[in-house]
């Protein structure tokens, strides 16, 4: 059974870092793209970052120059490093795997709180 598995999550100052991870478990064939989802109260669920199995990336603009997404294909890793974080900032961020087995499913992770306040 696969899982994805956040961590790194927490209580920042305006202007700190964070850096998020999430661990795919399970038997695994392989994994496609690899994204982080965030949701604030009140807001709808939206994507933040995305990173293909080659290494592209694409942001969402308001995290531009501020969030770094890359993965790790050994470990089956995905990071989200975060710095200059803003308030705006706080949600709950969501890892998300197109992820192969027998065939390709979509598989999100249980979320991870990140609070950025002073």
């Amino acid at each position: 059974q696969v899982q994805l598995v956040e961590s790194g999550g927490g209580l920042v100052q305006p202007g700190g870092s964070l850096r998020l991870s999430c661990v795919a478990s399970g038997t695994i064939f392989s994994i496609n793209d690899m994204r982080w989802y965030r949701q604030a109260p009140g807001k709808e669920r939206e994507l933040v970052a995305i990173i293909t199995s080659g290494g592209t990336t694409n942001y969402e603009d308001s995290v531009k120059g501020r969030f770094t997404i890359s993965r790790d294909n050994h470990k089956k890793t995905v990071y989200l490093q975060m710095n200059s974080l803003k308030p705006e900032d706080t949600a709950v961020y969501y890892c998300n795997a197109e992820i192969i087995v027998t065939k390709m499913n979509v598989y999100w992770g249980q979320g991870t709180q990140v609070t950025v306040s002073s």
